[in-house]
Formats: structure tokens, C-alpha cells, sequence
């Protein structure tokens, strides 16, 4: 029997509220606010983008769900304590919840990750995926404690695939199915205490921040690694790419071949690498 629950969302854009929220109300709950994190960390200024963001999500809001824009997590926790949370459901919040936000929703809070929990803990789990060259990414949903993404699992699969020319706009479709399959499971399964499946004490990765390090092309790596490194940029954003010198002037590889193309040639550590797209570096 379905217990149907109030549930918040948290999340960071207009398809991915609208997934969470369409999953919800099709396993019979009603979600009854949004919040999405003004700031890359809390009491910070508000990001340019996420004000940008925070507009269009709010044009998109469904009729008799509340926004929120929390500023700090003790401000997030006490705004939720006003809702009567049955359930809280996370996906890509870029906040860490403490314990006393944790504790606020009857059951907890759900958070969904992509990965094969407990591989890619952390941060950036998708661009860890592309960077070591991984034909696929997992979703995972979980019970959020203390510890970074290591509750216990609700449901997860290794469905997503994850083409050569990966963005996030190729990736969504596979994604979002994926989420809504985890997510249903997750949800029926919440309302139960005992429900959860403990993870593996072995095999943990930490999927954190792109290193500084990490913009500059090294012809030291083997060509795929360097391939899969410029991937992960043009995954970040458009116009992204590391830095490389190619006859002398700096350039930001947007696309490299493994094959031959018409363009410059990088000899990397195990063979040769082109460059298929570039501009200028600033």
C-alpha cells in the first residue's frame, strides 16, 4: 500500500524539478516546494547564473508549489520545518545537508546520484565517468546521512550510456529515464525504516572538482587520456577545452580525433592524437 507523502525537492534546474516532480505525482505523493541553492556554497554571494536560474525555475513552477532560495543551510532547515515534510528528494543540490536538516522530513531525505554508489562519491560524478572513459554512468537513489553519499541504497541501475560526443543535452534523455526508474522504486520504498541496502565497505572512489592541473593539455598522458580529457571539457560547457601549444600559440581543444582528421597533430605518450576543433585561448 502506497502511504502518500509531502515531499520538497531540491534540485538545480527547470527539466530536472520537472522530472522529480513528475515522478512524485505519478507514485501518488504531492510535492509541495521547490529549493534550489542561490550559491555555490552557503552564505556566499549569489551566483550570476544561479539568479539567472532561479528565474526560470520560478517561471516554470507549478501552480501551489513554493519556492525556496535559501541563502544558508540553517535558513533552508528552518524554512523547511514549516512545511510538514513527509520526505525530502535531492538531485544535484549543491549544498551538503547537515544532520539538523536531515532530521526535519518524517522519512528522511532521498538523494539521487549518478553513479554505482560507492563509486563516484562526491561532486562531479558524471565528469569523473567521461574523464576515465566509462561507456556508461549508473544512477543510484539513496538515504542521505552524514557521510557523503554513503547512505543506504533504495534502488540503482547502469543503464545511461555514455556516447564519445557526450553533453549534457545528449545525455538528459537517457538520464532522466533512468532517474524516473530509480526514483519510483526509491519512493515506494521510503516510507519503510528498515529499507535500504547497505554499502559495500570496499570499492569507494571520490568523484570531486576538476584540479586546476586539469585545463592544460599533457602530451605525457596516453592519447585517450587526453581525448577523454578534452570530452570532459566540452561536457562542462560549450566553447570549453584544455589549453594546448600547437605551432607555437596557445589554443583551447574543443575536439580531438583518435583517428586522422584534417587538423593539427598532438603526439601523445602512446601515439598520436588531432585536434578536430579549437579557438584561440584567452
Amino acid at each position: 500500500m502506497t502511504v502518500a507523502m509531502r515531499i520538497g525537492l531540491l534540485s538545480f534546474g527547470v527539466q530536472e524539478f520537472a522530472a522529480l516532480h513528475e515522478v512524485c505525482v505519478e507514485s501518488g505523493h504531492t510535492p509541495v516546494l521547490y529549493a534550489y541553492s542561490r550559491s555555490m556554497r552557503p552564505r556566499s554571494a549569489t551566483d550570476p547564473a544561479a539568479a539567472a536560474a532561479a528565474g526560470r525555475i520560478a517561471a516554470a513552477l507549478p501552480a501551489g508549489v513554493d519556492l525556496l532560495l535559501p541563502g544558508s543551510s540553517e535558513g533552508l532547515g528552518a524554512a523547511l520545518g514549516g512545511f510538514a515534510l513527509d520526505l525530502v528528494v535531492c538531485f544535484g543540490f549543491s549544498w551538503r545537508l547537515p544532520p539538523a536538516v536531515l532530521a526535519i522530513p518524517r522519512y528522511g531525505v532521498v538523494n539521487v546520484h549518478c553513479s554505482m554508489l560507492p563509486e563516484y562519491r562526491g561532486p562531479a560524478p558524471v565528469l569523473w565517468a567521461i574523464r576515465n572513459g566509462d561507456r556508461s554512468l549508473g544512477v543510484t537513489a539513496h538515504r542521505m546521512n552524514e557521510e557523503f553519499d554513503a547512505g543506504p541504497v533504495l534502488a540503482q541501475e547502469r543503464t545511461v550510456p555514455l556516447p564519445d560526443d557526450v553533453t549534457p543535452g545528449t545525455l538528459w534523455p537517457g538520464l532522466s529515464a533512468s532517474l524516473r526508474r530509480v526514483l519510483t522504486t526509491a519512493l515506494s520504498r521510503a516510507a519503510d525504516p528498515s529499507a535500504g541496502e547497505r554499502q559495500p565497505a570496499g570499492g569507494a572512489t571520490y568523484a570531486g572538482l576538476m584540479e586546476e592541473a586539469f585545463s592544460v593539455v599533457d602530451t605525457a598522458h596516453t592519447r585517450r587520456e587526453v581525448h577523454n580529457q578534452v570530452r570532459t571539457h566540452r561536457y562542462i560547457g560549450p566553447g570549453r577545452g584544455p589549453v594546448a601549444v600547437v605551432a607555437g600559440r596557445r589554443v583551447k581543444v574543443l575536439r580531438t580525433s583518435l583517428t586522422p582528421v584534417d587538423g593539427p597533430r598532438l603526439d601523445c605518450a602512446d601515439g598520436p592524437l588531432w585536434i578536430a576543433e579549437s579557438a584561440p585561448a584567452d
